[in-house]
């Protein structure tokens, strides 16, 4: 998340998210100061997202996470692939 986001464009983005949970997820975000909300002015309401400071530190982090995930998932596919020949 580079740069500023739509909510449209994040729903679309992210399309196994309900639009609930994903208002849920940017509301608490912004909460805690991850993300900041710009609404643009004009009809209809625009908002659009994008990452403070301390969100864009958190993503190496969150990226090392998910590679990790997919490493862990890959062994554990391997083995019980194995087990199961």
């Amino acid at each position: 998340m580079h740069a500023p986001y739509s909510f449209g464009t994040l729903r679309d983005r992210l399309p196994l998210i309900s639009p609930k949970v994903l208002s849920d997820r940017l509301h608490t975000l912004r909460e805690r100061g991850l993300i900041a909300q710009e609404r643009l002015p004009g009809f209809p309401a625009r908002t659009r997202y994008t990452l403070t400071p301390a969100g864009r530190a958190l993503r190496p982090l969150l990226i090392e996470l998910y590679r990790t995930g997919e490493r862990l998932s890959h062994l554990s596919t391997s083995r019980r692939d194995a087990r199961d020949r």
